[in-house]
């Protein structure tokens, strides 16, 4: 049996972690949960993540400052924006950074989840 894919949440707002997690978990994922983009670096385990799901605005490094953070790395697991900053710019950001999506808050549930499975190869 194969493992299960551990999905990381990365959001300074307890309630959409604690959603988020619900949700990842619904879909038979593994989750952790992060306060901060600082909280996340200092995991120390980033190689046992399989996707990503971060806030943009968030006290401290923002999610694009912790996208660029994780581009330094050769491997590093896809990335989903959940933000409810939806300026083009940032998105573009995002994007060109090599996000795999950029979702709006309210999150539309089941976007969330086709991306979350086609980021994992499902």
């Amino acid at each position: 049996m194969p493992p299960v894919p551990t999905i990381a949440i990365v959001d300074d707002d307890d309630a959409i972690r604690e959603a988020m997690d619900d949700l990842v978990k619904s879909c038979g994922y593994e989750c952790r949960l992060f306060a901060s983009a600082e909280e996340f670096l200092a995991f120390g385990q980033a190689s046992t993540i399989d996707c990503m799901l971060i806030d943009v605005k968030m006290p401290g490094l923002s999610g694009i400052e912790l996208q660029a953070e994780l581009n330094k790395h050769s491997k590093r697991p896809p990335v989903i924006f959940i933000t409810s900053h939806r300026d083009e710019r940032t998105r573009r950001k995002a994007m060109s950074g090599g996000a795999f999506a950029f979702l709006g808050k309210p999150v539309d549930i089941e976007k969330l989840i086709g991306y979350l499975e086609s980021a994992l190869g499902h």
